[in-house]
């Protein structure tokens, strides 16, 4: 492959600008380092994962975009309501009741992801749109950088970087490279969506709720937007839906009709955008990171969307990501460390995540046993009532315990405390740790 004559060297190298790479990139950046971002659309542009959990503010208030975010008046959403478990009724729980937290956002995701992104140019990242990555550079095992192009015929340019971070989601351009992926078979979903204008929220809930119902062939979300529309989606086994010949609507609105809340919150509303369909096949890769790159974000691992995990799992990866890289280029000698803390912070999350997953998915089981199965997950040594374990699961604040934390306490500088991390005292009382330090 030609490349161009001069070839540029950067601290590290960010592919792909969803909150994953846009959250490396920015705190990098804050830090002093010399941060390329590669970006292959222009933004705004269109994205599913339109439902935050409250795991991901902690990163946005490490990244100092917390005003930015107030700002565009996203719909504040203050828990989950769900029709799920074996007494058939409709229950919510509300953020607030553990850990820091009263609400997170719904978000059109155009307009979030496009905010981190400007914050990431702000903090000093070099962002360059519509270049497609062609290839990544190695010597001997480890990664050293990529040739990438900017629009259709142009030369390839080739890039240097002590680190490359992989955030280019699901083209997961670095785990097809070395075949680090590995789907979970009994989680191979596809999600049929739309979105409506009107209709109501969750009855018998706060505003701003997301509403989760089980259903006979899978489960629907209904997601309220600030200027009144409401995506709505149905999630159900691959085989079964991909083998309905049906146009797509038909088979989302005749989900809708045959359920017991989505029906009723929208009636009178109106379709205002084309049906769209997405292969939610849950995968994770067999390792995190190598020699000269790290993964984050979808990169890494798409884990079942039943709980609104991937901006969470993106932005705190990223964060987690963001501090092993500003560690090894620190202390070089002891960047194998550093990734395999990552490597080991990042499993024992997504473990976390996909066996309550799967534990969930059995809709016949009492309420009352999600919350004890939270707790063997969250908090063995019974801290919280099970509710706020619950609570601390599917908000994603398992994130911000020590397993996500990597372990680089003999950093130099205070990258050590290069963590936007909470550590859980007792209860719901939790101590906030500084970001990443300057380089």
């Amino acid at each position: 492959m030609s490349t161009s004559a001069t070839t540029a060297t950067h601290d590290a190298i960010v592919i792909g600008g969803g909150p994953a790479g846009s959250a490396a990139a920015g705190l990098l950046a804050k830090a002093g380092f010399d941060v390329l971002l590669l970006e292959k659309e222009q933004f705004p542009r269109y994205h599913i994962g339109e439902s935050l959990i409250p795991g991901l503010n902690s990163v946005i208030d490490e990244l100092g975009a917390r005003e930015a975010i107030e700002a565009a008046n996203f719909t504040s959403k203050p828990g989950i309501s769900l029709l799920w478990g074996g007494e058939g009724k409709l229950w919510s729980i509300a953020f607030g009741e553990s850990g820091p937290y009263e609400y997170t956002w719904q978000v059109k995701r155009a307009d979030f992801d496009l905010i981190l992104l400007e914050h990431a140019r702000k903090l000093g990242a070099l962002v360059v749109e519509h270049a497609t990555v062609r290839d990544i550079l190695t010597e001997g095992d480890r990664v050293t950088g990529v040739t990438y192009s900017l629009g259709k015929g142009a030369e390839p340019v080739s890039a240097k970087a002590h680190f490359v971070i992989d955030a280019s989601g699901q083209s997961k351009i670095i785990p097809r490279k070395f075949d680090l992926v590995e789907y979970h078979d009994d989680l191979k979903n596809l999600a049929v969506w739309s979105y409506y204008q009107g209709g109501t929220s969750v009855p018998d809930a706060p505003k701003g709720n997301i509403l989760v119902e089980n259903h006979p062939d899978g489960w629907l979300w209904v997601i309220p937007f600030s200027d009144g529309s409401k995506s709505v989606g149905f999630v159900g086994p691959n085989d079964a839906v991909a083998s309905d010949k049906r146009p797509p609507i038909e088979l989302l609105e005749e989900q809708i009709s045959t359920s017991q809340i989505a029906k009723s919150m929208l009636e009178g509303t109106t379709r205002v955008a084309d049906c769209r369909t997405a292969k939610d096949w849950s995968y994770t890769c067999r390792s995190f990171s190598g020699p000269g790159y790290i993964l984050v974000g979808d990169s890494a691992a798409f884990i079942d969307p039943l709980f609104s995990t991937g901006v969470t799992l993106a932005m705190k990866g990223a964060s987690s990501a963001a501090a092993t890289v500003a560690a090894s280029l620190k202390q070089p000698d002891r960047e194998e460390e550093f990734r395999r803390e990552y490597d080991t912070g990042l499993g024992e999350f997504l473990d976390s995540v996909l066996s309550f997953v799967r534990f969930f998915y059995d809709a016949s089981r009492d309420v009352e046993a999600y919350w004890a199965k939270a707790k063997t997950l969250v908090d063995p040594i019974g801290l919280m009532t099970d509710r706020q374990d619950f609570i601390v699961m599917v908000s994603g604040l398992n994130a911000e315990l020590p397993v996500m934390q990597p372990h680089l306490d003999a950093a130099p500088d205070g990258v050590a405390e290069g963590r936007n991390a909470h550590s859980r005292n007792r209860g719901d009382e939790w101590a906030h740790v500084s970001t990443v330090t300057e380089k």
